[in-house]
């Protein structure tokens, strides 16, 4: 697990120019790569936050490296807001967030979350809850195949779904080997680069985990505990996280709408912006890294500072319509 390697480090820390003095919350603690990279920069100090049990030993490692200066709280980041008014706080210096699940969190087979493991149909990283398997188990087909689509851009979608609802009729799905093998039947074709349960091993781990409304939560939660010149950066792994993130911080920063044209005369935008950009496009990992860590390949990093403006209204249009996990929980 310590030799989990933090995507774009470098490019963090360069967005967030930690400085003396400073709190930073680093909500996606994980092996606590980028918590150490901003300690060892700045006498700052960082709040972690991971909802994920198994990442205690990597914070009592660096509470003894850094006496004083850091704390993990066992949360999901959406929660920020409270965590730091329980901790006597109103505001912070600078957010990052590292969005989705660690190449640590992949490597453990018992965490079901990768097709390449065997290992029980979980995907949770709180490790409470709805599991995966409980989705393939009770969800309806529709609701099945609208997840498969939504969250993994899975153009077979309403295949698989069936696929799954008739295989579960003659037994329960409970391992990420059964599934997988489900999944490969049912989309078929060639192999490749890419395994064919890929998209809907994708697609079950963001349902499961509110992945999404988590994201949107978050950063709704650090336009309110952001200080002014406070900083959030971003390092998303996939088009869905990144188009939320993107999207959030044009709205917020004037760039979405209200530009008027020849027909039209231009409109006064509804507030003034509560973040400015960094930069327009999303930053990508170097060439050294690239060679380095695979991983980085699909990262996009973007970064965005405080303004004094106040806090827009929340956008419930950022998430995309999709079945409930709420209702699976209930029927629990």
């Amino acid at each position: 697990m310590t030799n989990h390697a933090p995507v774009m480090l470098a490019e963090v820390l360069h967005a967030m120019e930690p400085r003396d003095g400073a709190l930073y919350i680093d909500g996606t603690f994980g092996a606590g790569g980028y918590t150490r990279g901003l300690l060892g920069s700045a006498d700052c100090r960082v709040l972690g936050i991971d909802r994920d049990p198994t990442v205690a030993p990597l914070a009592a490692d660096m509470v003894r490296a850094f006496p004083g200066r850091f704390q993990l709280v066992r949360a999901p980041f959406s929660a920020m807001e409270a965590i730091i008014r329980d901790h006597g706080g109103e505001t912070v210096d600078g957010i990052v967030l590292d969005i989705g699940v660690s190449s640590m969190q992949i490597d453990q087979a018992e965490r079901g979350f990768s097709f390449a493991k065997e290992g029980p149909l979980d995907m949770r990283m709180s490790g409470e809850g709805a599991s995966a398997a409980d989705a393939v188990r009770l969800l309806s087909e529709k609701d099945l195949a609208d997840i498969f689509f939504l969250y993994g851009e899975e153009r077979k979608s309403r295949r698989v779904a069936g696929a799954i609802v008739r295989a579960r009729a003659e037994a329960p799905i409970t391992t990420t080997e059964a599934l997988a093998e489900i999944v490969a039947r049912a989309i078929g074709g060639k192999p490749g680069r890419i395994h064919p349960a890929t998209r809907v091993f994708q697609a079950l781990r963001i349902f499961i985990n509110d992945e999404l409304g988590e994201l949107v939560r978050a950063l709704t939660a650090a336009e309110r505990i952001l200080a002014p010149m406070g900083r959030l950066v971003v390092v998303t792994f996939h088009s869905l996280e990144d188009r939320i993130v993107k999207a959030f911080l044009r709205d917020r920063s004037g760039l979405s709408g209200g530009g008027g044209s020849r027909h039209a005369p231009e409109v006064e935008p509804a507030q003034p912006p509560s973040f400015s950009l960094l930069q327009r496009k999303a930053v990508e990992a170097g060439e050294a890294e690239l060679n380095a860590n695979p991983r980085a390949r699909s990262a996009r990093l973007r970064a965005a500072i405080r303004t004094q403006a106040p806090v827009w209204p929340e956008d419930a249009s950022l998430i995309p319509a999709a079945p409930s996990l709420a209702a699976l929980e209930a029927a629990l």
